[in-house]
């Protein structure tokens, strides 16, 4: 074997700096994909998947509004039938007061007030209760010692309610607490001599 002093053969020795790996895409800064402004599949996909989402998103936004507003629906045509019935429960209750409640009509009766019953809707307005302008129609008024705060003493038509919503307000009597009568002003003659 022989060997050679001279210089040794160059080899081409990548640079420091250039060894360092620069193929690596960054991201752009606007929160796009690497390589998406390159690769339109890429961009497609995305755009897709926006409209996907964005179908998604109305569709269950137009399944609330129909839920809501069949529901609304139902409510209201439940309120409509009960103000329908609500002048035939009069009836019966002023048949009941009289005594004329019997036999085929007694269970006619307790049929039309099970309809009530079964669509949500109350009787309120008794004797006793805190007067509520909301709730009941005030058409005698009285005052009384006995009574703190104005109060429905006497009931001549329930009212009907179906949950919150008031069909028909009661109406009522209302008694008002007696104003003590006002004091005499205090003269300089009144007062006893000491």
């Amino acid at each position: 074997m022989s060997e050679q002093n001279g210089p040794a053969p160059e080899v081409d020795q990548p640079d420091a700096v250039t060894a360092e790996v620069v193929d690596e895409p960054t991201a752009p800064a606007t929160g796009q994909v690497p390589g998406e402004d390159d690769d339109p599949a890429a961009r497609q996909l995305a755009e897709r998947t926006e409209d996907l989402q964005r179908v998604t998103a109305e569709y269950a936004n137009y399944r609330r509004r129909v839920d809501r507003d069949r529901v609304t629906v139902v409510d209201q045509a439940a309120e409509r039938f009960a103000g329908q019935l609500i002048p035939v429960v009069d009836d019966i209750e002023r048949a009941r007061e009289h005594g004329d409640l019997t036999g085929a009509f007694k269970v006619v009766a307790d049929r039309v007030l099970g309809l009530l019953d079964g669509l949500g809707v109350t009787t309120f307005g008794a004797p006793g209760d805190p007067f509520d302008p909301a709730l009941h129609e005030a058409v005698l008024h009285d005052t009384s010692a006995d009574v703190q705060v104005p109060t429905a003493t006497t009931v001549l038509r329930p009212g009907f309610r179906r949950g919150d919503r008031v069909l028909r307000t009661a109406m009522v009597g209302v008694t008002d607490p007696e104003q003590p009568a006002p004091a005499a002003p205090v003269t300089a003659e009144d007062t006893p001599a000491g």
